[in-house]
Protein backbone atom coordinates (compact mmCIF):
# COMPACT_ATOMS: atom_id res chain seq x y z
CA UNK A 1 0.00 0.00 0.00
CA UNK A 2 1.43 3.28 -1.06
CA UNK A 3 1.51 5.61 2.02
CA UNK A 4 1.66 9.52 2.32
CA UNK A 5 3.88 11.75 4.46
CA UNK A 6 3.32 11.57 7.64
CA UNK A 7 4.59 13.67 10.87
CA UNK A 8 5.58 10.52 12.84
CA UNK A 9 8.46 10.79 9.64
CA UNK A 10 9.61 14.35 9.72
CA UNK A 11 12.73 15.82 9.52
CA UNK A 12 14.29 19.34 9.56
CA UNK A 13 16.87 20.21 6.86
CA UNK A 14 19.45 22.88 8.07
CA UNK A 15 20.77 24.11 4.79
CA UNK A 16 23.33 26.46 3.41
CA UNK A 17 21.94 27.84 0.22
CA UNK A 18 23.41 30.39 -2.29
CA UNK A 19 21.86 33.98 -1.84
CA UNK A 20 20.21 33.87 -5.61
CA UNK A 21 16.52 34.30 -6.92
CA UNK A 22 15.20 31.33 -7.60
CA UNK A 23 17.74 29.22 -5.50
CA UNK A 24 15.07 28.07 -2.73
CA UNK A 25 12.18 27.47 -5.52
CA UNK A 26 14.81 24.57 -6.59
CA UNK A 27 14.21 22.99 -3.04
CA UNK A 28 10.53 22.83 -3.04
CA UNK A 29 10.56 21.69 -6.57
CA UNK A 30 13.30 18.31 -5.68
CA UNK A 31 11.26 18.15 -2.76
CA UNK A 32 8.13 17.68 -4.05
CA UNK A 33 9.14 15.83 -7.07
CA UNK A 34 10.61 13.28 -4.32
CA UNK A 35 6.97 12.99 -2.78
CA UNK A 36 7.93 14.83 0.19
CA UNK A 37 5.31 17.20 2.16
CA UNK A 38 6.91 20.50 2.45
CA UNK A 39 6.33 22.51 5.87
CA UNK A 40 8.19 25.51 8.04
CA UNK A 41 10.88 27.14 6.59
CA UNK A 42 12.68 29.34 8.81
CA UNK A 43 15.97 31.78 8.34
CA UNK A 44 18.99 30.64 10.82
CA UNK A 45 21.19 33.43 9.34
CA UNK A 46 22.35 35.43 6.75
CA UNK A 47 25.86 35.59 5.71
CA UNK A 48 27.18 37.23 2.45
CA UNK A 49 26.18 35.94 -0.38
CA UNK A 50 24.21 32.82 1.59
CA UNK A 51 21.79 32.07 3.46
CA UNK A 52 20.92 29.20 6.26
CA UNK A 53 17.31 27.67 6.28
CA UNK A 54 15.76 24.88 8.61
CA UNK A 55 13.38 23.39 5.83
CA UNK A 56 11.06 20.81 7.96
CA UNK A 57 9.55 17.90 5.49
CA UNK A 58 7.60 15.39 6.57
CA UNK A 59 8.09 11.78 4.56
CA UNK A 60 7.16 8.18 4.45
CA UNK A 61 9.66 6.63 6.03
CA UNK A 62 13.39 6.49 7.11
CA UNK A 63 14.44 5.68 3.36
CA UNK A 64 11.97 8.01 1.83
CA UNK A 65 14.11 10.55 4.18
CA UNK A 66 17.19 9.70 2.80
CA UNK A 67 15.88 10.29 -0.49
CA UNK A 68 14.73 13.75 0.50
CA UNK A 69 17.80 14.95 1.81
CA UNK A 70 20.16 13.59 -1.28
CA UNK A 71 17.80 15.00 -4.04
CA UNK A 72 18.77 18.57 -1.87
CA UNK A 73 22.46 17.66 -1.32
CA UNK A 74 22.58 17.59 -5.17
CA UNK A 75 21.37 21.12 -6.25
CA UNK A 76 24.35 23.21 -7.16
CA UNK A 77 25.05 26.71 -4.69
CA UNK A 78 23.31 23.94 -1.40
CA UNK A 79 24.81 22.37 0.68
CA UNK A 80 22.98 20.59 3.72
CA UNK A 81 24.77 21.06 7.05
CA UNK A 82 22.65 19.15 9.65
CA UNK A 83 19.68 16.78 9.09
CA UNK A 84 17.22 16.92 12.51
CA UNK A 85 14.78 14.21 12.92
CA UNK A 86 12.17 15.77 14.74
CA UNK A 87 10.47 12.43 16.01
CA UNK A 88 13.75 11.70 17.61
CA UNK A 89 13.96 14.84 18.80
CA UNK A 90 10.90 15.11 20.79
CA UNK A 91 11.69 11.98 22.88
CA UNK A 92 15.20 13.72 23.92
CA UNK A 93 15.14 12.86 27.51
CA UNK A 94 12.00 11.52 27.72
CA UNK A 95 9.03 13.08 27.20
CA UNK A 96 7.49 13.32 31.01
CA UNK A 97 8.52 14.31 34.55
CA UNK A 98 7.70 14.60 37.95
CA UNK A 99 6.32 18.23 39.20
CA UNK A 100 5.82 19.12 42.93
CA UNK A 101 2.17 20.58 43.15
CA UNK A 102 3.27 22.22 46.81
CA UNK A 103 6.43 24.56 46.37
CA UNK A 104 9.77 24.28 49.52
CA UNK A 105 10.59 27.23 49.70
CA UNK A 106 11.88 27.38 53.33
CA UNK A 107 12.11 25.35 56.51
CA UNK A 108 8.25 25.88 57.59
CA UNK A 109 7.12 24.58 53.98
CA UNK A 110 9.61 21.29 54.49
CA UNK A 111 8.64 20.48 58.12
CA UNK A 112 4.66 20.39 56.53
CA UNK A 113 5.48 18.26 53.53
CA UNK A 114 8.33 16.36 54.63
CA UNK A 115 9.80 15.73 58.48
CA UNK A 116 8.35 15.80 61.53
CA UNK A 117 4.88 17.33 60.19
CA UNK A 118 4.33 14.32 57.38
CA UNK A 119 4.41 12.09 60.59
CA UNK A 120 1.13 13.05 61.43
CA UNK A 121 -0.43 12.08 57.90
CA UNK A 122 1.19 8.38 58.21
CA UNK A 123 -0.57 7.93 61.32
CA UNK A 124 -3.31 8.60 60.28
CA UNK A 125 -3.59 7.05 57.03
CA UNK A 126 -2.54 3.73 59.11
CA UNK A 127 -5.30 4.24 61.53
CA UNK A 128 -7.88 4.67 57.50
CA UNK A 129 -6.21 3.00 54.84
CA UNK A 130 -8.64 5.05 52.28
CA UNK A 131 -7.35 8.53 53.72
CA UNK A 132 -4.90 7.65 51.38
CA UNK A 133 -7.10 8.55 48.12
CA UNK A 134 -6.66 12.11 49.85
CA UNK A 135 -3.38 12.63 51.29
CA UNK A 136 -1.07 10.74 48.67
CA UNK A 137 -1.04 10.76 44.79
CA UNK A 138 -2.95 7.64 44.92
CA UNK A 139 -6.81 9.14 44.58
CA UNK A 140 -4.82 10.43 40.90
CA UNK A 141 -2.42 8.21 39.99
CA UNK A 142 -2.72 5.28 37.34
CA UNK A 143 0.07 2.80 37.35
CA UNK A 144 0.91 2.01 32.81
CA UNK A 145 2.47 -1.68 33.45
CA UNK A 146 4.34 -3.99 30.27
CA UNK A 147 6.89 -6.63 30.08
CA UNK A 148 6.91 -5.16 26.08
CA UNK A 149 6.14 -8.58 24.62
CA UNK A 150 3.21 -7.20 22.05
CA UNK A 151 3.96 -3.19 21.47
CA UNK A 152 2.17 -1.72 19.13
CA UNK A 153 2.48 -3.60 15.90
CA UNK A 154 5.88 -4.81 16.44
CA UNK A 155 5.87 -7.38 18.61
CA UNK A 156 8.32 -8.16 20.88
CA UNK A 157 10.68 -5.26 21.29
CA UNK A 158 11.32 -5.77 25.39
CA UNK A 159 10.92 -3.42 28.70
CA UNK A 160 13.47 -0.35 27.08
CA UNK A 161 12.23 -0.42 24.08
CA UNK A 162 8.46 0.00 25.33
CA UNK A 163 9.46 2.41 27.48
CA UNK A 164 8.80 5.28 24.76
CA UNK A 165 5.19 4.10 24.10
CA UNK A 166 4.67 3.77 27.89
CA UNK A 167 5.68 7.44 28.56
CA UNK A 168 3.30 8.63 25.19
CA UNK A 169 0.38 6.85 27.12
CA UNK A 170 1.46 8.62 30.52
CA UNK A 171 1.24 11.84 28.42
CA UNK A 172 -1.77 11.22 26.76
CA UNK A 173 -3.90 10.44 30.51
CA UNK A 174 -2.11 13.76 32.55
CA UNK A 175 -3.54 15.89 29.11
CA UNK A 176 -6.53 14.82 28.62
CA UNK A 177 -7.86 13.63 31.92
CA UNK A 178 -5.63 15.06 34.49
CA UNK A 179 -4.18 11.87 35.63
CA UNK A 180 -0.91 10.96 37.15
CA UNK A 181 0.53 7.69 35.30
CA UNK A 182 3.72 5.89 35.69
CA UNK A 183 5.56 4.42 33.18
CA UNK A 184 6.31 0.73 34.71
CA UNK A 185 8.64 -1.37 32.55
CA UNK A 186 9.29 -5.13 33.60
CA UNK A 187 12.01 -6.88 32.81
CA UNK A 188 10.27 -10.56 33.42
CA UNK A 189 7.60 -12.39 31.06
CA UNK A 190 7.00 -14.88 34.02
CA UNK A 191 2.70 -14.67 34.60
CA UNK A 192 3.06 -15.11 38.38
CA UNK A 193 6.20 -12.67 38.47
CA UNK A 194 4.63 -10.12 36.99
CA UNK A 195 1.05 -10.23 38.92
CA UNK A 196 3.27 -10.74 42.22
CA UNK A 197 4.90 -7.37 40.95
CA UNK A 198 2.03 -5.37 40.19
CA UNK A 199 0.27 -6.20 43.49
CA UNK A 200 3.16 -4.98 45.12
CA UNK A 201 3.62 -1.80 43.50
CA UNK A 202 -0.26 -1.21 43.96
CA UNK A 203 -0.87 0.70 47.33
CA UNK A 204 0.72 3.45 45.09
CA UNK A 205 -2.17 3.46 42.49
CA UNK A 206 -5.88 4.22 42.11
CA UNK A 207 -5.77 1.95 38.94
CA UNK A 208 -3.41 -0.38 36.85
CA UNK A 209 -3.37 -0.14 33.06
CA UNK A 210 -1.96 -3.05 32.14
CA UNK A 211 -0.51 -2.23 28.52
CA UNK A 212 1.64 -4.23 25.15
CA UNK A 213 1.28 -7.62 27.19
CA UNK A 214 1.32 -10.19 24.54
CA UNK A 215 -1.53 -12.77 24.59
CA UNK A 216 -2.93 -15.28 25.94
CA UNK A 217 -0.47 -14.30 28.76
CA UNK A 218 -2.95 -11.08 28.97
CA UNK A 219 -5.93 -12.49 29.46
CA UNK A 220 -4.42 -14.38 32.75
CA UNK A 221 -2.82 -11.48 33.93
CA UNK A 222 -5.37 -9.54 34.18
CA UNK A 223 -8.17 -11.61 35.30
CA UNK A 224 -5.93 -12.73 38.55
CA UNK A 225 -5.42 -8.87 39.31
CA UNK A 226 -8.97 -7.66 38.99
CA UNK A 227 -10.00 -10.58 41.68
CA UNK A 228 -6.91 -10.23 43.82
CA UNK A 229 -6.58 -6.28 44.23
CA UNK A 230 -9.33 -3.84 45.16
CA UNK A 231 -8.46 -1.10 42.25
CA UNK A 232 -9.62 -0.99 38.66
CA UNK A 233 -7.08 -3.15 36.46
CA UNK A 234 -7.76 -2.77 32.77
CA UNK A 235 -5.49 -4.44 29.63
CA UNK A 236 -6.24 -1.24 27.66
CA UNK A 237 -5.02 -2.77 24.32
CA UNK A 238 -8.31 -5.13 25.29
CA UNK A 239 -11.00 -3.27 26.88
CA UNK A 240 -9.95 0.23 25.45
CA UNK A 241 -10.01 -0.87 21.52
CA UNK A 242 -13.42 -2.38 22.28
CA UNK A 243 -15.03 0.21 23.77
CA UNK A 244 -14.23 2.42 21.11
CA UNK A 245 -15.15 0.03 18.29
CA UNK A 246 -18.23 -0.26 20.13
CA UNK A 247 -19.04 3.14 20.29
CA UNK A 248 -18.36 2.99 16.46
CA UNK A 249 -20.72 0.19 15.74
CA UNK A 250 -23.41 2.49 17.99
CA UNK A 251 -23.49 5.24 15.40
CA UNK A 252 -23.26 3.21 12.37
CA UNK A 253 -26.61 1.20 13.90
CA UNK A 254 -27.87 5.32 14.41
CA UNK A 255 -26.87 6.37 10.97
CA UNK A 256 -28.05 3.12 9.29
CA UNK A 257 -30.70 3.67 11.23
CA UNK A 258 -31.05 -0.66 11.78
CA UNK A 259 -30.90 -2.26 14.73
CA UNK A 260 -27.39 -3.16 15.89
CA UNK A 261 -28.12 -6.08 17.58
CA UNK A 262 -29.46 -7.60 13.71
CA UNK A 263 -25.87 -6.71 12.71
CA UNK A 264 -23.61 -9.55 11.21
CA UNK A 265 -20.23 -8.96 11.84
CA UNK A 266 -16.59 -11.19 11.46
CA UNK A 267 -13.78 -9.69 13.77
CA UNK A 268 -10.22 -10.73 12.06
CA UNK A 269 -7.71 -11.64 14.87
CA UNK A 270 -8.41 -13.62 17.56
CA UNK A 271 -5.62 -11.66 20.48
CA UNK A 272 -5.68 -9.26 22.78
CA UNK A 273 -7.82 -6.60 21.05
CA UNK A 274 -9.87 -8.90 18.70
CA UNK A 275 -10.97 -11.29 21.55
CA UNK A 276 -12.31 -8.32 24.05
CA UNK A 277 -13.84 -7.15 20.55
CA UNK A 278 -15.83 -10.17 20.36
CA UNK A 279 -17.22 -10.18 23.89
CA UNK A 280 -17.90 -6.71 24.66
CA UNK A 281 -20.12 -7.20 21.05
CA UNK A 282 -21.76 -10.70 22.06
CA UNK A 283 -22.76 -9.21 25.33
CA UNK A 284 -24.09 -5.68 23.98
CA UNK A 285 -26.45 -7.92 21.94
CA UNK A 286 -25.35 -8.78 18.85
CA UNK A 287 -25.26 -12.16 18.15
CA UNK A 288 -24.17 -12.85 15.15
CA UNK A 289 -20.30 -13.07 15.20
CA UNK A 290 -17.53 -14.76 13.63
CA UNK A 291 -13.98 -14.62 15.03
CA UNK A 292 -11.25 -15.62 12.51
CA UNK A 293 -7.68 -15.74 12.82
CA UNK A 294 -4.80 -17.42 10.07
CA UNK A 295 -6.80 -20.74 10.19
CA UNK A 296 -10.12 -19.31 9.15
CA UNK A 297 -13.17 -19.15 11.40
CA UNK A 298 -13.06 -20.36 15.35
CA UNK A 299 -15.85 -22.59 15.22
CA UNK A 300 -16.59 -25.16 18.44
CA UNK A 301 -14.73 -28.18 17.92
CA UNK A 302 -12.22 -26.70 15.66
CA UNK A 303 -8.96 -28.51 16.80
CA UNK A 304 -6.09 -26.70 14.64
CA UNK A 305 -4.11 -23.95 16.28
CA UNK A 306 -6.47 -23.80 19.22
CA UNK A 307 -5.75 -22.51 22.57
CA UNK A 308 -7.92 -21.86 25.61
CA UNK A 309 -8.94 -18.48 24.52
CA UNK A 310 -9.97 -19.18 20.98
CA UNK A 311 -11.60 -22.75 22.21
CA UNK A 312 -13.88 -20.35 24.91
CA UNK A 313 -14.54 -17.70 21.79
CA UNK A 314 -15.14 -20.71 19.66
CA UNK A 315 -18.23 -21.63 22.31
CA UNK A 316 -20.17 -18.41 22.40
CA UNK A 317 -19.39 -17.01 19.00
CA UNK A 318 -20.01 -18.88 15.64
CA UNK A 319 -23.57 -19.23 15.54
CA UNK A 320 -24.32 -20.81 11.89
CA UNK A 321 -21.17 -23.00 12.21
CA UNK A 322 -19.52 -21.67 8.97
CA UNK A 323 -16.79 -23.03 8.32
CA UNK A 324 -13.45 -22.10 6.20
CA UNK A 325 -11.56 -18.95 5.40
CA UNK A 326 -11.95 -15.48 6.28
CA UNK A 327 -13.41 -14.72 2.27
CA UNK A 328 -16.18 -17.44 3.62
CA UNK A 329 -16.97 -15.95 6.90
CA UNK A 330 -17.37 -12.57 4.84
CA UNK A 331 -20.29 -13.81 2.86
CA UNK A 332 -23.43 -11.98 3.56
CA UNK A 333 -21.77 -9.91 6.74
CA UNK A 334 -22.85 -6.20 7.52
CA UNK A 335 -19.85 -5.54 9.61
CA UNK A 336 -15.69 -6.43 9.42
CA UNK A 337 -13.48 -5.34 12.00
CA UNK A 338 -9.97 -6.38 11.59
CA UNK A 339 -7.74 -6.35 14.42
CA UNK A 340 -5.12 -8.63 12.59
CA UNK A 341 -2.31 -8.12 10.19
CA UNK A 342 -1.78 -6.24 6.78
CA UNK A 343 -3.95 -7.03 3.81
CA UNK A 344 -5.59 -10.00 4.58
CA UNK A 345 -8.79 -9.23 2.75
CA UNK A 346 -9.60 -7.71 -1.09
CA UNK A 347 -12.03 -6.16 -2.66
CA UNK A 348 -13.36 -9.38 -3.62
CA UNK A 349 -13.99 -10.11 -0.12
CA UNK A 350 -15.78 -6.95 0.51
CA UNK A 351 -18.33 -7.27 -2.71
CA UNK A 352 -19.42 -10.68 -1.12
CA UNK A 353 -20.68 -8.78 2.21
CA UNK A 354 -24.37 -7.00 2.48
CA UNK A 355 -24.99 -4.52 0.35
CA UNK A 356 -23.98 -1.18 2.34
CA UNK A 357 -20.61 -3.29 3.91
CA UNK A 358 -18.93 -1.59 7.13
CA UNK A 359 -15.29 -2.08 7.28
CA UNK A 360 -13.07 -1.33 10.05
CA UNK A 361 -9.36 -2.09 9.35
CA UNK A 362 -7.12 -1.36 12.57
CA UNK A 363 -4.46 -3.09 12.00
CA UNK A 364 -1.32 -0.42 12.46
CA UNK A 365 0.50 0.97 10.32
CA UNK A 366 -0.88 -0.93 7.58
CA UNK A 367 -4.20 -2.20 7.16
CA UNK A 368 -5.77 -5.58 6.46
CA UNK A 369 -6.45 -4.09 2.50
CA UNK A 370 -5.57 -0.61 1.47
CA UNK A 371 -8.27 2.27 2.32
CA UNK A 372 -7.99 3.34 -1.35
CA UNK A 373 -8.56 0.10 -2.54
CA UNK A 374 -11.97 -0.23 -0.06
CA UNK A 375 -13.20 3.23 0.03
CA UNK A 376 -15.23 3.36 -3.34
CA UNK A 377 -17.17 -0.48 -2.54
CA UNK A 378 -17.76 0.79 1.39
CA UNK A 379 -20.31 2.07 3.04
CA UNK A 380 -18.53 3.49 5.91
CA UNK A 381 -14.55 2.75 6.30
CA UNK A 382 -12.84 3.27 9.75
CA UNK A 383 -9.00 2.95 10.33
CA UNK A 384 -6.43 3.08 12.70
CA UNK A 385 -4.70 5.51 11.43
CA UNK A 386 -5.03 9.78 11.60
CA UNK A 387 -5.00 10.26 8.10
CA UNK A 388 -8.13 8.66 7.04
CA UNK A 389 -11.59 9.86 8.12
CA UNK A 390 -12.84 8.06 11.44
CA UNK A 391 -9.95 7.01 13.27
CA UNK A 392 -10.84 4.27 15.94
CA UNK A 393 -8.24 5.20 18.45
CA UNK A 394 -7.82 4.29 22.23
CA UNK A 395 -7.57 8.41 23.21
CA UNK A 396 -11.30 8.18 23.12
CA UNK A 397 -11.62 5.81 25.87
CA UNK A 398 -8.82 5.24 28.13
CA UNK A 399 -8.57 8.53 29.63
CA UNK A 400 -12.35 8.79 30.50
CA UNK A 401 -12.64 5.42 32.05
CA UNK A 402 -9.84 6.03 34.54
CA UNK A 403 -10.84 9.41 35.12
CA UNK A 404 -14.61 8.16 35.85
CA UNK A 405 -13.36 5.33 38.26
CA UNK A 406 -10.55 7.30 40.17
CA UNK A 407 -13.28 10.20 40.57
CA UNK A 408 -15.96 7.38 42.09
CA UNK A 409 -12.87 5.14 44.14
CA UNK A 410 -13.59 2.46 42.13
CA UNK A 411 -12.61 -0.88 43.13
CA UNK A 412 -13.16 -2.57 40.15
CA UNK A 413 -14.50 -2.62 36.85
CA UNK A 414 -17.30 -4.38 34.73
CA UNK A 415 -18.99 -4.37 31.96
CA UNK A 416 -21.76 -1.64 32.38
CA UNK A 417 -18.38 0.73 33.30
CA UNK A 418 -17.58 -0.23 29.47
CA UNK A 419 -20.82 -0.06 28.15
CA UNK A 420 -21.54 3.45 29.49
CA UNK A 421 -18.30 4.30 28.19
CA UNK A 422 -18.64 3.62 24.62
CA UNK A 423 -22.17 5.44 25.00
CA UNK A 424 -20.98 8.48 25.95
CA UNK A 425 -18.37 8.48 23.21
CA UNK A 426 -20.87 8.04 20.60
CA UNK A 427 -23.41 10.00 21.92
CA UNK A 428 -20.79 12.93 22.04
CA UNK A 429 -21.68 13.10 18.48
CA UNK A 430 -25.57 14.37 17.55
CA UNK A 431 -27.97 12.89 15.16
CA UNK A 432 -27.31 15.62 12.90
CA UNK A 433 -23.45 15.08 12.80
CA UNK A 434 -23.31 11.56 11.72
CA UNK A 435 -22.18 11.31 8.66
CA UNK A 436 -20.44 7.86 6.50
CA UNK A 437 -16.62 10.06 7.04
CA UNK A 438 -17.73 11.51 10.86
CA UNK A 439 -18.75 8.19 12.72
CA UNK A 440 -16.61 8.79 15.70
CA UNK A 441 -15.41 11.87 17.73
CA UNK A 442 -11.49 13.14 17.23
CA UNK A 443 -9.16 12.20 19.89
CA UNK A 444 -8.56 15.71 20.42
CA UNK A 445 -12.16 16.47 21.36
CA UNK A 446 -12.38 17.62 24.78
CA UNK A 447 -15.94 17.09 25.72
CA UNK A 448 -15.44 13.12 25.32
CA UNK A 449 -13.36 12.85 28.46
CA UNK A 450 -15.94 14.67 30.15
CA UNK A 451 -18.80 12.82 29.34
CA UNK A 452 -16.67 9.60 29.43
CA UNK A 453 -15.98 10.13 33.37
CA UNK A 454 -19.08 11.62 33.97
CA UNK A 455 -20.83 7.59 32.63
CA UNK A 456 -18.11 5.79 34.01
CA UNK A 457 -18.43 7.28 37.65
CA UNK A 458 -22.17 6.86 36.96
CA UNK A 459 -22.30 3.00 36.46
CA UNK A 460 -19.62 3.04 39.17
CA UNK A 461 -22.37 3.58 41.97
CA UNK A 462 -25.15 2.50 40.50
CA UNK A 463 -23.38 -1.22 40.20
CA UNK A 464 -21.71 -0.90 43.46
CA UNK A 465 -18.12 -0.55 42.49
CA UNK A 466 -18.27 3.03 43.57
CA UNK A 467 -15.38 3.44 47.23
CA UNK A 468 -17.28 5.99 49.40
Amino acid sequence: MARIPSPSYSITVRAEIENSIGKFSQIANVISFAGGDLGAIDIVRVEKGKIVRDITVNARDEVHEKKIVNSIRDIDGVKVLRVMDRTFSVHEGGKIEICNRVPVRNSDDLSKVYTPGVARICRDIKENRAHAYRYTIKGNSVAVVTDGSAVLGLGDMGPEAAMPVMEGKAMIFKEFAGIDAFPIALNTRDTEEIIRTVKNISPAFGGINLEDIAAPRCFEIEARLRKELDIPVMHDDQHGTAVVVLAALINVARLFKKNIKKFRVVVAGAGAAGSATARILLLFGIADIIVCDRGGALYHGRRQDMDANKRALAKVTNPRKVKGSISTALQGADVFIGLSAPNIITPDDIRRMSKEPVVFVLANPDPEISPEEALPIVRVLATGRSDYPNQINNMLSFPGIFRGLLDARAHGINEEVKFAAAAAIAHSLKDEELHEDYIIPSGFDRKVVSAVAHAVAEAARKTGIAGK
